[in-house]
């Protein structure tokens, strides 16, 4: 069992010279496809996040985790996103662990919000997670520089273009983060587009914004201030952002009650990238939970499955 943490059912036959059959045998045996929740006393914090298995994203299927002990648990690994599905495993959680939840991390897709609210209803705080969030309106700028950028091509010299080669990734990051190079690359940008200097200012206050300490009220305000100043400008990448941020503004809002975001299901969702570039695709929902048990005992030593 412990030839096949970190590795697949393949080596480990050949490795251990048994055939492949009676590998996946033994991980079948000893490992459960589905979580015991007999074994889980307190789940206070539950995320619902998706994962492609196959490449162009396709074939989507919904991975549930908590959080235990500090710990980033396996809950589930449904076959699609469907609401439907969701909301199914959701309601299979025994009322005792269903009563103790607070707190739900999630991207914004509406099937997995509506699903968590039919199911844990008022009482539990759905929180979009903010690196969503910053994703979509880095988003909105990246579109408005790839606009600049062709528009900047065809009215600038060779040589003054070529001076902004590099510059995409200093837009992506903060202020603070900036050396004096990349102020001086951004400068020689901002001189030749003022409207994508506004952009990066406002994606820079948002960000700020989000990592003030602040109680859910005035961090809801001081959103909602960004919103009309962002509409009262005149950059319009962020429009589609900001119909989106309308929709969901409280959800967005909750981050401030605990600072919670999905970093911990992010962090697990790239270790189900690296099952699927090891084992070229895993088609067995079962045989993922697996794999990824298998994985997370070589580091945390704990997850509810049955033995």
């Amino acid at each position: 069992m412990l030839a096949c943490v970190n590795s697949t059912v393949l080596d480990v036959s050949i490795k251990e010279a048994l055939g492949y059959e009676a590998v996946r045998g033994i991980i079948d045996r000893y490992i459960a496809k589905g979580v015991d929740w007999d074994l889980i006393k307190k789940l206070k914090v539950v995320g619902i996040d998706e994962i492609s298995l196959k490449k162009g994203h396709q074939d989507f299927v919904t991975i549930i985790t908590g959080r235990i002990d500090g710990k980033t648990t396996i809950l589930g690994v449904l076959a699609d996103r469907k609401k439907e599905t969701v909301k199914e495993f959701l309601m299979s959680i025994p009322n005792r662990l269903r009563k103790q939840v607070r707190f739900v991390c999630s991207d914004m897709y509406t099937g997995f919000i509506n699903a968590a609210k039919e199911v844990f209803g008022k009482k539990v705080r759905i929180i979009v997670d903010r690196f969503h969030v910053a994703k979509l309106y880095g988003k909105g700028l990246d579109e408005l520089r790839k606009k600049e950028w062709e528009r900047l091509r065809k009215i600038l010299p060779k040589e003054q273009y070529k001076e902004l080669d590099g510059v995409m990734w200093v837009l992506r990051k903060r202020p603070e983060d900036l050396t004096a190079d990349d102020q001086k690359k951004l400068d020689n940008l901002f001189k030749h587009s003022p409207l994508l200097q506004q952009a990066y200012a406002l994606k820079s206050e948002l960000t700020a914004i989000l990592d003030l300490d602040l109680d859910r009220r005035r961090g809801k305000q001081r959103i909602t201030g960004w919103m009309s100043r962002v509409k009262k400008s005149s950059v319009r990448c962020f429009d589609t952002f900001l119909n989106t941020l309308e929709t969901y503004k409280d959800e967005v809002a909750n981050y401030f009650l605990d600072r919670l975001n999905s970093g911990f299901v992010e962090g697990l969702n790239n270790k189900i990238k690296v099952i699927k570039r090891r084992c070229y695709g895993l088609k067995n929902i079962g045989h993922l939970f697996q794999h990824l048990y298998l994985d997370l005992c070589g580091y945390v030593l704990y997850a509810p499955v049955k033995s």
